[in-house]
């Protein structure tokens, strides 16, 4: 019985050592590259790129989902619209390069608290907010607690409605308080590593994922300790807080766009992104035929028309719907 639990020990302290080892690589390969802000004792990675002379759109604020970190939303946005408006792509916290802070950011209207906290010290008064996914969450958080700050509203691929059934197993392993933190620098790291690629490919599915898009968003950043731990408890954590906060959501006035595709796999648009549009007194829902869970990729064309409708201009998102389902018909990817 000792060998048994010295070999046991011995294995374990190996995959600890490479967990940590390939975290700094990680690191080393993915560096932060934003600045650092203080907001309520937590210290917040964020990109903050100014407005161009020529700027024709208010603020923009970029939230990202589960297992990201701001360099999704950034390399989707953040050349098209550069110049046009002044940007701000948060590391939201626990992920990326953004400390937890206290057991509030568990949960999305803490961490809508320190979206805000971080927009004042930035001076945006009031902005668009676009998130994508669990971001959404945090985007409707934001406009309950904050309308006066919040401009519009894009959610791409929405989360934020309570659904049937749970999550997947690992989530509550790795929040457990006991089993989580030896779960997630044990386990996580090196049984993931496999499985960033086809993971990202399954987002994207039916639609191709684009070749460049692991090695320019770094989702290989979720799988250090603290952050798998922190992701596990957001998601986790999210259906009991939407089966209560998704009942206010018609309480929200600002003006809002919701972007769904039909062949999602990671969330049911029919509960989400429909029951938003449903809820939001001013909303306008739009579904895209053969679309999977990035339409901030595979319809960006149509989410910056939207970013410029909900700034108060015209555009027919419609019309551009149907040109993209052209295109994508015939698209196939199987999630493996």
């Amino acid at each position: 019985m000792i060998i048994v639990v010295l070999v046991l020990a011995a294995v374990l302290a190996l995959l600890a050592g490479y967990t940590a080892y390939q975290s700094r690589q990680i690191e080393a390969r993915f560096p932060p590259i934003g600045t650092f802000h203080e907001v309520d004792g937590v210290r917040l990675h964020a990109v903050h790129i100014p407005a161009g002379p020529q700027a024709d759109l208010p603020p923009l604020v970029f939230l990202h989902g589960a297992s990201g970190n701001l360099r999704d939303q950034l390399v989707a946005f953040g050349d098209p619209l550069k110049g046009r408006a002044e940007m701000l792509f948060v590391d939201r916290p626990g992920h990326g390069y953004s400390e937890r802070g206290t057991a509030s950011n568990s949960n999305p209207d803490g961490q809508a608290d320190m979206v805000a906290g971080l927009m004042a010290k930035l001076g945006i008064d009031n902005a668009i907010i676009v998130a994508h996914s669990f971001g959404s969450a945090i985007a409707a958080s934001f406009a309950l607690q904050y309308p006066e700050r919040t401009g519009g509203l894009l959610f791409l691929a929405p989360a934020t409605h309570p659904w049937p059934g749970g999550v997947a197993w690992f989530y509550s392993v790795a929040r457990a308080p006991v089993i989580g933190p030896l779960f997630s620098n044990v386990v996580a790291l090196p049984v993931g590593s496999a499985r960033v690629v086809s993971s990202a490919a399954c987002v994207f599915a039916p639609n191709p994922m684009p070749s460049d898009y692991v090695e320019l968003t770094g989702p290989q950043l979720v799988l250090r300790p603290k952050a798998f731990r922190a992701n596990s408890t957001d998601v986790a954590n999210l259906k009991d807080y939407v089966e209560r906060i998704s009942l206010r959501y018609p309480e929200i006035m600002a003006p809002a766009v919701v972007i769904t595709g039909n062949r999602d796999e990671i969330v049911l648009p029919e509960i989400h992104s429909q029951g938003l549009a449903r809820d939001l007194p001013n909303s306008e829902l739009v579904e895209i035929n053969n679309l999977g869970h990035k339409p901030d990729y595979v319809a960006r064309d149509i989410a910056i028309a939207a970013i410029e409708k909900l700034a108060g201009g015209q555009a027919d998102l419609q019309a551009m719907v149907r040109a993209l389902e052209e295109r994508i018909a015939d698209d196939a990817e199987v999630c493996g």
